[in-house]
C-alpha cells in the first residue's frame, strides 16, 4: 500500500471513528492510547505490522501524506510546457487540417488542455514555486529531450508547412506521440509525486488523452 492510499484510508478510518462513537459508548468504550484519547488501528505497509493512532496522530499524518515534493513541482511545470505545444499543434489544425474528424479532435485538444494549463500555473502559484524551473527553460530553447512525446521544432516546421490530407497524416502521428509522452508524465508522477491534487491531475488527463489516442487511430 503506498504511503498516499494509506493517509487516505486512514482519514476515512478516523472519519468513520468518530462518527461511530456515541454507538460505541452505549456498546463498551473504544480503544485508546495511552493519553486516553480514541485511537485507530492502520494497517501496515504489507510485511508489516498494523499501528494505533490517535485521531490527531492520523489527521497529522494525512497532512505530511500530502505534501507536494520535487517530482509533484517537475510534472507540474513541465506539463505546462507540454501542453502549450498541443495548443499549437491544435490551432495549426484549425488552420490546415483536411478532415473534420482531425479538426474535431484538435478543438476537443484545445478545450481540454487550455483551462488545464490554468489550473496547473494555479497551483503553482498557490504553493509559491516558479512557473519554470531549469528544465522548462531549456524546453523554450526548443531542447525537448526531458519531455516525452515533445515535437521538435523542425516537426512543427513540417506540420506548419503541410496542408489537408499530409498534414492530416502527420498531425495524428505527432499527437499520438505527444499524448503518449504525457501519460507518461502522469504515470511517473502517480508513482514518485506526493500532492493529492496533482495525482488527481495526473489521473483524469491519462484517463483523457488515452482516450484520445484511441480516437485519433480510428481516423
Amino acid at each position: 500500500m503506498t504511503g498516499r492510499a494509506r493517509s487516505l484510508l486512514l482519514a476515512s478510518t478516523a472519519a468513520a471513528a468518530v462518527l461511530a462513537l456515541p454507538a460505541c459508548e452505549a456498546a463498551g468504550p473504544a480503544p485508546a492510547k495511552a493519553d486516553g484519547a480514541p485511537s485507530v488501528v492502520a494497517p501496515g505497509k504489507p510485511g508489516e505490522a498494523a499501528e494505533t493512532l490517535s485521531a490527531d496522530e492520523t489527521r497529522k499524518a494525512g497532512r505530511e501524506d500530502s505534501v507536494p515534493n520535487a517530482a509533484d513541482v517537475r510534472f507540474v511545470r513541465m506539463m505546462i510546457v507540454h501542453h502549450r505545444q498541443a495548443l499549437t499543434m491544435a490551432a495549426l489544425a484549425e488552420k490546415h487540417a483536411g478532415s473534420k474528424g482531425v479538426k474535431g479532435i484538435a478543438r476537443r485538444i484545445a478545450a481540454a488542455q487550455g483551462p488545464e494549463i490554468g489550473a496547473l500555473e494555479g497551483w503553482l502559484d498557490q504553493r509559491g514555486e516558479p512557473r519554470e524551473g531549469k528544465e522548462e527553460k531549456e524546453a523554450h530553447g526548443h531542447d525537448h529531450g526531458a519531455m516525452p512525446g515533445m515535437a521538435t521544432q523542425a516537426e512543427l516546421d513540417r506540420l506548419s508547412a503541410a496542408r489537408g490530407d499530409a498534414f492530416d497524416e502527420l498531425f495524428v502521428k505527432l499527437m499520438i506521440t505527444h499524448h503518449q509522452g504525457a501519460v507518461t508524465m502522469a504515470t511517473e508522477v502517480l508513482k514518485e509525486g506526493n500532492d493529492v491534487l496533482v495525482e488527481e491531475m495526473a489521473t483524469g488527463m491519462s484517463v483523457q488523452q488515452t482516450a484520445e489516442i484511441g480516437r485519433m487511430r480510428e481516423l
